[in-house]
């Protein structure tokens, strides 16, 4: 393990992107002089991306005229989650000017304005269940490192309650209610289920703000959320794998990536906003390295079975040239989205840029999964 580890290390400080480099000098060795982590930044922000993410910062910081994803009339990059996710990724640095108007774009910003593209209307992240605008931008925050300066920690709190529900319910029909919609190909019922008011169930960003926060880290947080990410990932009911809900705001909302009452994976055919291994025909099922980063960092590897086996596949699949070989879901690695991305590279073209990601994503996960 340590050979591989040090191999992985190696290949990326030779052939991989700044911001690769400076991750692994200041993330994981804790090694790296102030000048060089300026110098790697300044090389980061003469990228192509980041000046696309510099342009379209308006006066009072937000980015672009999007927030949950871009509009018709701008690029991917050209909005505030994933301007500010992917500056965060790239390791700008908290003081770098665009991050920072970001962030204080967040504190001057009514969550019912116009930018945040809810006709003005406030989705209660404690009303309903895995979702709301404001999980979002404590969701950024967090990944931002921002939240010694924004105070997130209701939505901490409401992250680890989340999880603590799925543990402690019978299955998620507990949280739920039917309800009447039009009949589909997919839903010839018409019969769907969507979360009663003030319910709590885990989702996409409740994760992603836990995976990015350590305040809430106690060995009884951690443990519990290992117990329940593992109810999760069982599959001993059929009728409750799969099974999901919406929101419902006066009409049918889809959520932010509501987890599963059974059946949560990290390995899938395709991206989706839930982590359901969902068979597609002549697709095989591959590693989404995203959400097994994520349950890395929150500390629950050691006590999920599922998660530390496929922690030492990963390990496994590191060749002598330090390159790791997994089988990647690689629609939830390319580029960065609302939903998945984690593209630190520019450009892929060259195959070793792509196995540079790859492999980066994969010592995170050795790394966290250690600690």
């Amino acid at each position: 393990m340590i050979n591989r580890y040090q191999n992985a290390i190696n290949f990326l400080l030779e052939n991989a992107n700044p911001s690769i480099k400076l991750r692994i000098k200041k993330e994981i060795l804790g090694d790296i002089s102030k000048k060089e982590e300026m110098d790697l930044q300044s090389q980061i922000t003469k990228e192509p991306i980041y000046k696309i993410i510099a342009k379209c910062q308006k006066e009072n910081g937000w980015l672009g005229n999007g927030f949950h994803g871009p509009n018709r009339d701008a690029g991917p990059y050209e909005n505030q989650e994933v301007g500010i996710k992917y500056l965060a990724e790239k390791a700008v640095g908290k003081n770098d000017p665009i991050l920072k108007g970001a962030m204080n774009a967040f504190v001057t910003t009514e969550l019912t304005d116009s930018c945040y593209r809810t006709k003005g209307k406030y989705f209660d992240e404690f009303r309903y269940a895995a979702n709301g605008q404001n999980l979002i931008r404590c969701a950024c925050i967090a990944r931002a490192e921002y939240d010694d300066l924004i105070d997130i920690k209701p939505q901490i709190q409401l992250s680890l309650d989340s999880f603590r529900r799925a543990l402690e319910a019978d299955s998620i029909l507990d949280t739920v209610s039917p309800r009447k919609c039009r009949p589909c190909r997919s839903n010839p019922s018409g019969i769907t289920y969507v979360f009663n008011d003030y319910e709590k169930w885990p989702c996409r960003y409740h994760l992603d703000i836990l995976a990015h926060t350590q305040s809430w880290k106690t060995k009884e947080n951690i443990k519990m959320l290992a117990d329940s990410i593992a109810k999760m990932m069982r599959t001993d009911r059929p009728d409750l794998i799969g099974v999901c809900a919406n929101s419902w705001v006066g009409y049918q909302l889809g959520t932010l990536g509501c987890f599963p009452s059974q059946g949560l994976s990290v390995k899938q055919t395709c991206l989706s906003p839930s982590p359901i291994s969902v068979q597609y025909r002549g697709r095989a099922e591959k590693y989404n390295l995203e959400y097994i980063e994520w349950f890395a960092r929150c500390g629950v590897i050691p006590y999920v079975p599922a998660l530390k086996e496929t922690v030492g596949e990963i390990a496994c699949s590191i060749d002598e040239n330090g390159i790791c070989n997994i089988p990647v879901l690689e629609d939830a690695l390319k580029g960065i989205g609302t939903y998945g991305g984690q593209q630190l590279e520019t450009d892929w073209r060259k195959p070793k840029k792509r196995l540079c990601d790859i492999t980066f994503r994969a010592l995170l996960i050795l790394f966290y999964s250690q600690r």
